[in-house]
C-alpha cells in the first residue's frame, strides 16, 4: 500500500505533465504548497519506488506504474465526485473537497459499484474526463472561452474545480458543461467578454473565461 502523501504527489505529477512534459520541483512544490525541499525528497523517494524518472535540471516524469496509481487515484476521485453530487445531491462546488478525503479509502469493489450506479459515466461534474479502468482516458482538446472571438458558437464542456468560490459563482450564472453560449464582445486590451446563454448575457474577466473550455461549433459561428 503507497502512503496518502506519495499518491498525492503521483496525482499531481500526472497533472502538470498534461501540461507541458516534465515537471520541476518548483512546480511541484507549488501545486502541493510546501517547500521546494520537501518536494525535492519525495522524487527522489518516488525514484527509489520506480514510480517516476528523475533527471537534475531536467525535471520529473512518471513511470508507467507511476502513471498507472496516478490514474487510479484520479479515477476515484472523479466517481467519487460525481457520485456526491448525483446521488447525495453535493453542488458541485463542494465535491472536489470531500472526494480528495475519500479517494484514497474506497475499495476497487466500491469504486466499480459507484461507476455501475452512475450509468458508466465517462465525465465528472465539471466536465473532466473520467480514466477507464485500464488506465485510458478519453480526453478532448476544447478551446478556452477566453481565446475564441465575437460570434462563436459552442457548448461548454469543462469548468477548472480549482476554486469552489469561482465555482459557485459560475453555477448561479448557469455557466456549466453542456450549456450552449454565443461571445458576443471580446474588450480590447485583454478586457472583459460578454457571452450569452439562452437569453441572458454575462460580462465575463478574462481570467475566469480562462478556466472554461469550450466546444467551438465546426463553422466557428452556426
Amino acid at each position: 500500500m503507497l502512503s496518502q502523501a506519495v499518491q498525492d504527489y503521483l496525482k499531481a505529477i500526472y497533472k502538470l505533465q498534461e501540461q507541458g512534459g516534465a515537471v520541476s520541483t518548483t512546480a511541484l512544490a507549488a501545486a502541493m504548497e510546501v517547500t521546494a525541499a520537501s518536494a525535492t525528497g519525495m522524487v527522489k523517494k518516488l525514484a527509489s519506488l520506480r514510480l517516476a524518472r528523475h533527471s537534475p535540471y531536467q525535471g520529473v516524469v512518471l513511470s508507467k506504474a507511476g502513471q498507472k496509481v496516478a490514474l487510479e487515484v484520479i479515477r476515484h476521485h472523479r466517481l467519487l465526485e460525481l457520485y456526491l453530487a448525483e446521488a447525495l445531491g453535493y453542488s458541485w462546488d463542494k465535491v472536489h473537497e470531500e472526494a480528495e478525503r475519500l479517494e484514497h479509502v474506497i475499495s476497487e469493489e466500491f469504486e466499480e459499484k459507484i461507476f455501475e450506479a452512475l450509468g458508466r459515466p465517462t465525465r465528472d461534474p465539471h466536465g473532466d474526463p473520467i480514466p477507464a479502468k485500464d488506465g485510458t482516458v478519453i480526453t478532448a482538446d476544447h478551446e478556452r472561452l477566453s481565446d475564441l472571438e465575437p460570434g462563436v458558437r459552442g457548448v461548454i464542456r469543462q469548468v477548472s474545480d480549482s476554486d469552489a468560490e469561482m465555482l459557485r459563482y459560475l453555477g448561479t450564472r448557469g455557466l456549466v458543461p453542456d450549456t450552449a453560449l454565443e461571445v458576443l464582445d471580446k474588450a480590447p486590451f485583454n478586457g472583459p467578454l460578454t457571452v450569452r446563454t439562452g437569453r441572458t448575457s454575462h460580462v465575463l474577466g478574462r481570467e475566469l473565461a480562462r478556466h472554461i473550455r469550450v466546444e467551438a461549433a465546426p463553422d466557428r459561428a452556426a
